[in-house]
């Protein structure tokens, strides 16, 4: 693989993006902050990329789950309490939704590997939910992180469905998909968390909010999934795709080092179940494919 520092540096973009949201979030608001953010990503790009070739209804669809849902529960979460390295790992759970999502809407059948990952990762979540102390992360913050990662699910079969329309550009569908979010991000900005408190927050922007707001945008979203879109169409997806479990590496490194968000050995040990649930969901079946390739091979020998 040619490209490997391309791929590291979109692995250290998102790992980083977590510590980024925090900051973010010192100063903006949930809501507002995923207003602007996919403000940025939106303008001037549009004017750029030209609009994918699919259905209005799929455009919709993307950026409701993948964009809106997504980041509207992570934003909220992590506001609440839920650390940022913690968020980048239990938002990784989004695997195991996105298999129960294509059992129940695709009719996808479940082979063991997937049933081993599903036990073990649920069980890593498990210990860190009951284990995690209150001052340290809140139940509030931990669930709303399922549920984004529930919505990043739920796209991912969005993004099955419009993959199989054939010729839909990633890059073009992410610039135009965040069209979608901005003006629900706003309402809802205006609803929960009210107009004084958005216009305080619009007229004291400091450095910080700035700072965050462009490299969500421009860093962990138009680079991020650009260069990742490029990587998807040069090389197979089973190379590509299990680089993204350095996310939450990167993620809780990063958040330790920057943020102090120190970690017990319980909760390491949920840590590594989750990392190890979702392994298996990755590599389990090229394992159990090998295994049947060198078997024969091995009674031919004998």
């Amino acid at each position: 693989m040619k490209h490997w520092g391309l791929a590291l540096l979109i692995v250290l973009a998102w790992g980083l993006n977590f510590v980024v949201i925090r900051f973010g979030l010192d100063e903006l608001p949930p809501m507002l902050l995923g207003a602007l953010r996919f403000a940025l990503v939106a303008f001037p790009a549009v004017l750029i990329v030209k609009p994918p070739k699919l259905p209005l209804k799929w455009l919709l669809a993307y950026g409701s789950t993948i964009s809106l849902g997504q980041f509207a529960f992570l934003f909220s979460g992590m506001y609440v309490g839920m650390p940022a390295g913690l968020a980048s790992l239990v938002l990784q759970s989004q695997m195991l939704f996105t298999m129960i999502f294509a059992l129940l809407m695709l009719g996808e059948r479940w082979r063991l590997p997937q049933f081993i990952s599903l036990i073990v990762a649920s069980s890593g979540l498990a210990l860190l939910a009951t284990t995690t102390p209150a001052e340290a992360m809140t139940l509030a913050g931990f669930f709303l992180t399922i549920a984004a990662a529930a919505s990043w699910g739920l796209g991912n079969i969005v993004n099955r469905r419009i993959g199989q329309l054939g010729g839909v550009d990633l890059m073009s569908l992410v610039v135009w998909g965040s069209l979608v979010p901005p003006l629900p991000f706003l309402a809802l900005s205006l609803w929960l968390e009210g107009p004084e408190l958005v216009m305080s927050s619009l007229a004291h922007i400091g450095w910080q909010s700035i700072g965050a707001l462009l490299y969500l945008a421009l860093a962990a979203t138009l680079f991020g999934y650009g260069s990742w879109a490029f990587l998807m169409r040069h090389y197979p997806a089973s190379t590509v795709a299990p680089l993204t479990l350095l996310v939450p590496v990167v993620g809780l490194v990063t958040a330790w080092l920057v943020l102090g968000e120190a970690l017990s050995l319980v909760q390491l040990g949920g840590i590594v179940l989750i990392l190890i649930g979702l392994m298996i969901n990755v590599f389990g079946d090229r394992l159990r494919l090998r295994k049947r390739l060198i078997t024969p091979q091995a009674a031919e020998l004998d």
